[in-house]
């Protein structure tokens, strides 16, 4: 299994939906697309790379070979991926105390989906739905999505500090050193592996 690179975790879900409720959700995804308080909540959780839901048709499976049987399957499908920091635990726990409304209009839809709360049994749920990881790639496997916006942020006020102390006194340098040092200090954690946990 490899759903747990460094920091990062990689969840993939596959729910089974009946076809005539595929329009109905690709409507709520079309309103949560276009109108982005919608998606504030789940902007707001920091520690998600990223979360996506893609429906499969039954009949847009695709075949490898020719010589693959064509598939004549009952439902369409709820593709879901989502890159996170945390366990998975904390983070499914963090999705149905803060998003548990979202994610109900999402996966209502699903064949015998509980509800996101009690979260117990939204846990189960998709411990039975969750496909491992074969393979997944992280560039910073040691660096939460927090570590990266820091580094950005530093990377920003050394730029800044650069541009502007050509012409300084080095009394004026030292002051503006302190200034960078103090807008920068909170930024200033270092990287290194996650806690282990489930």
């Amino acid at each position: 299994m490899t759903n747990i690179n460094g920091k990062t975790y990689a969840m993939t879900a596959i729910t089974p939906m009946k076809p005539w409720k595929t329009p109905i959700l690709k409507v709520f995804f079309f309103l949560l697309a276009h109108i982005k308080p919608l998606q504030a909540r789940l902007v707001g959780l920091s520690f998600i790379h990223f979360a996506r839901w893609v429906v499969i048709k039954r009949q847009a499976f695709p075949r490898l070979a020719n010589s693959q049987p064509i598939e004549n399957l009952s439902y369409d499908y709820l593709l879901f991926f989502s890159n996170f920091n945390g366990t998975w635990n904390q983070y499914i726990d963090a999705f149905a105390d803060v998003l548990a409304d979202g994610l109900n209009l999402v996966w209502r839809w699903s064949e015998k989906f509980p509800m996101s709360r009690p979260v117990t049994a939204f846990k189960r749920y998709i411990s039975l739905v969750q496909f491992d990881t074969d393979y997944y790639y992280t560039a910073y496997p040691r660096a939460t999505t927090n570590d990266v916006k820091a580094a950005h942020r530093v990377c920003a006020a050394v730029e800044d500090l650069g541009r502007n102390c050509n012409e300084m006194s080095p009394a004026e340098f030292s002051a503006a050193y302190l200034q960078f040092l103090v807008k920068v200090q909170k930024d200033l954690g270092s990287t290194g592996v996650g806690p282990v946990g489930t």
